[in-house]
């Protein structure tokens, strides 16, 4: 008869199994297969405990789960302070209990331990890589509508028409002020508002090569790590207009059209009063067809945008 520790292929324990199954006992079944009692027996236990699945080998021990060798108290600890916190990772919750009279002086698993058991115990969070969107380079423009600057101002009251919120639109080169949009009663102009501004502003002045914009919800999706373009981004690429976005925290990057505000509120806003929004929209219209052509200005020195820069009338995409 075979000694134990035969070694066996699948096909022979699923005939092992069958042979069980028709009847025949361990001993018929080592003979006609020419193998040991011991071994037919085991394979005929697992076959009926765990059915086709248990004749599949299993190479060294059975897999205990992370930190097994580590004491329960341990591992309940680990996860009790996970759903206290749950957004500390590993590396905390392993200072944690450093810290912890109760485990001070116990050896503890390590950070990727520690991460296999929150994954065992579904307490892992999904992991969103981060991807920006593609922007062109940043250069310092050089020619009248390399980069135009848009934004929305913070809501002030106007005499007549109330709550505004002006948008405007400046070329960064040549100061040129393209376009200024009255948005009544809100402190967050839509799309439309902005879709709205930018159609007069290359109606008059052509379309620039560069469009810079803030983060606001209407330019740029924060809800992902990954974000989307948005609707007026794709619109823009559509029209051949590249988007950059400024730089988180770093205001210098708008300080034109911030300045811009300024000069737009001081010259038609402040102390005016307009009958209807349409009046207050002509009056912007005019004073910034003022500031473009008659009013120096001292970062061109002291020309006005269209004087230091008479070709900036038009950039020549219609």
């Amino acid at each position: 008869m075979r000694q134990r520790g035969q070694t066996t292929t699948f096909q022979m324990r699923l005939e092992m199994s069958e042979h069980a199954t028709a009847g025949l006992n361990d001993t018929q079944i080592a003979t006609a297969l020419g193998c040991s009692v011991w071994t037919v027996r085991k394979w005929r236990r697992r076959s009926r405990k765990l059915g086709r699945v248990g004749l599949v080998s299993q190479m060294g021990r059975p897999a205990a789960g992370p930190v097994s060798t580590f004491p329960n108290q341990l591992k309940e600890a680990i996860l009790h302070l996970r759903t206290l916190h749950p957004g500390w990772g590993p590396k905390t919750l392993l200072v944690a209990l450093k810290t912890d009279a109760a485990f001070a002086d116990q050896l503890l698993p390590s950070r990727a331990q520690t991460a296999r058991l929150l994954k065992q115990a579904g307490l892992t969070r999904r992991y969103q890589p981060h991807q920006d969107l593609i922007q062109p380079p940043r250069t310092e423009p050089s020619t009248p509508h390399q980069e135009w600057q848009m934004d929305a101002q913070g809501i002030m009251r106007v005499d007549g028409v109330g709550k505004v919120s002006l948008i405007s639109i400046v070329d960064v080169t040549s100061r040129l002020k393209a376009e200024s949009y009255p948005s009544l009663e809100t402190t967050n102009p839509a799309l439309p508002d902005y879709q709205l501004t930018l159609r007069r502003a290359f109606l008059t002045y052509g379309l620039p090569q560069v469009l810079t914009l803030d983060h606001g919800t209407v330019f740029y999706d924060n809800t992902s790590p990954s974000p989307f373009p948005t609707k007026l981004h794709l619109w823009l690429l559509a029209m051949g207009v590249q988007v950059r976005f400024t730089r988180k925290r770093c205001p210098t990057d708008h300080a034109i059209i911030e300045r811009t505000h300024q000069t737009m509120t001081a010259q038609a806003l402040l102390g005016q009063t307009y009958p209807s929004h349409a009046d207050l929209w002509a009056g912007l219209d005019e004073r910034r067809e003022v500031l473009n052509q008659y009013v120096p200005s001292r970062a061109l020195s002291h020309k006005a945008p269209l004087e230091a820069y008479p070709h900036a009338i038009h950039s020549g995409r219609m």
